[in-house]
């Protein structure tokens, strides 16, 4: 078995980092349905590749602990929450008024385990902010969350709760400043309004834009009050290649870290903006794609990837086991191991895919007069903004579940049925299984064990209360756009 490439040690971004990776054996599990083109499967098929190329090695392996309610609702309405918990698909015929005023029905669809999978993607997006917080790791990789258009109260675009948002409030806590990048081909709208208002947060979206979901993004939206000039969009059109991309990517994202300069990002990695997506427009390549993740890599800043769309599955695990390889300093090889999803990456097994032949409709010109105005834009911003010294909200405590047996050949999570195209219906399961990984049948190390009790321990001291209380920074609740008006919840926090 081929363990990986060379290792990428020349330039800043050959420096080693500490990269924490979270994963749920389960979340491969999930199931949308018939014809639904979001296919958790392509998490597992991921995640097979990475432990393949021998990635894993060079991780620190976590499998989240599932977000409660309570984490949920520091963004969402605690009534859509309890609704996510309480639907399932036997009784939501009873619910449909309440189904319609969630949004939850064709494009989200309710399927067995629905709560679950969206505690378990939310887990790993607060995780992985947790050990950056704490100064555990360099980069987070959490490649089943970046679902960035769920809104306070409403799901949208196949996403129910919005792990990004969640993300970024834990990262709060302890950094002034925030950057949300977004190259997946949709608009990253949830994330733009969640914080359209404040300065705490900058978001940068790169996105199709015109005639497609969600149908916002416009250059011309900057962000509201305070926040006014902190949200910027990147509207691009049809047929957008690697070089053409990346003279946009690369200009806008250096001025935003001169002039904004975060103390942590956060950046989703959407792989529907690949060639050939099943439903995207775009035609970059992994390499081009992966550049980004790189290029932020270069800053030397706390970095949390995250997933997001992609459609086409075999080219999302490509993609997305790539940059895994750039997140911890590898350059893997083109040609593929053996795994146990081989047969998805015929004929010819290997791990990039050239690009479609198809018009870039994104003109020189065009792509001129946008990287113009956007940096225009970020010259109006104030440098470095600042932030009062507040009451801290209290430490997240997560007893995240260290992944053992690593280093054995995860087992194969194959259903009934011949393998065929990545798109069709028969490469998922038909039904949640409860396989168990060899990673699950094992016993409990002694680092697991010791890292249960450090956390029980601090859980203790935790009741005792303390004759000082610290201060320092907090996101102002007041400035943080709410999604939608809600009866049970005047504000974003609860």
């Amino acid at each position: 078995m081929e363990t990986g490439g060379n290792s990428l040690t020349a330039g800043p971004e050959g420096r080693k980092r500490v990269v924490s990776y979270f994963y749920d054996p389960e979340v491969g599990n999930y199931y949308y349905g018939q014809g639904h083109p979001m296919k958790p499967h392509r998490i597992r098929m991921a995640h097979s590749l990475i432990v393949h190329y021998g990635l894993h090695y060079k991780m620190d392996m976590f499998r989240p602990y599932p977000a409660q309610d309570n984490d949920l609702c520091r963004f969402h309405a605690d009534d859509y929450i309890s609704f996510l918990k309480s639907v399932c698909p036997e009784t939501q015929h009873e619910q449909l008024r309440v189904l319609k005023r969630f949004n939850v029905g064709e494009d989200c669809p309710v399927f067995s385990g629905l709560y679950q999978f969206c505690q378990s993607y939310a887990g790993g997006s607060i995780g992985g902010a947790v050990k950056l917080n704490h100064g555990h790791s360099d980069i987070a990789i959490n490649w089943s969350g970046g679902l960035h258009h769920a809104k306070k109260c409403e799901a949208s675009g196949f996403c129910y709760v919005n792990d990004i948002v969640l993300a970024i409030l834990e990262l709060l806590k302890y950094h002034e400043r925030v950057l949300y990048v977004d190259i997946d081909i949709h608009h990253g709208d949830g994330v733009e309004e969640a914080f359209y208002t404040t300065d705490r947060v900058m978001t940068v979206s790169f996105h199709k834009f015109g005639d497609y979901f969600p149908g916002t993004g416009d250059v011309r939206d900057l962000g509201y009050g305070k926040g006014k000039y902190y949200s910027l969009n990147v509207p691009l059109n049809d047929g957008i290649d690697d070089d053409s991309y990346l003279s946009l990517f690369k200009p806008i994202i250096s001025k935003v870290m001169e002039v904004y300069q975060p103390g942590a990002v956060v950046l989703q990695c959407g792989a529907d903006s690949l060639s050939g997506d099943r439903l995207g427009c775009f035609n970059l390549s992994v390499k081009g794609h992966a550049e980004c993740v790189r290029y932020m890599r270069t800053f030397n800043v706390p970095l949390l990837l995250l997933g997001g769309g992609g459609y086409t599955i075999r080219n999302v695990a490509r993609c997305w086991c790539y940059e895994t390889g750039v997140a911890v300093g590898v350059e893997v090889e083109d040609k593929m191991p053996y795994n146990e999803y081989f047969e998805y990456f015929g004929p010819d097994y290997h791990l990039h895919v050239a690009p479609m032949s198809m018009e870039n409709q994104n003109h020189r010109t065009y792509l001129d007069s946008i990287r113009e105005r956007l940096l225009e834009n970020l010259s109006k911003l104030q440098h470095v903004p600042s932030v009062q010294f507040q009451e801290r909200p209290p430490d997240t405590e997560l007893l995240e579940e260290v992944e053992e047996g690593y280093d054995s050949r995860p087992k194969a999570r194959l259903w009934d049925g011949e393998y065929s195209d990545s798109e069709t219906d028969e490469m998922e399961p038909k039904a949640r299984n409860h396989d168990v990984d060899i990673a699950d049948a094992s016993p409990p190390s002694k680092r697991h064990v010791n890292l249960l009790t450090e956390q029980i321990s601090k859980k203790i001291k935790q009741e005792v209360p303390s004759e000082a209380t610290p201060v320092y920074l907090q996101i102002n609740e007041s400035t943080v756009k709410s999604g939608c008006q809600s009866e049970s919840r005047d504000q974003v926090f609860g």
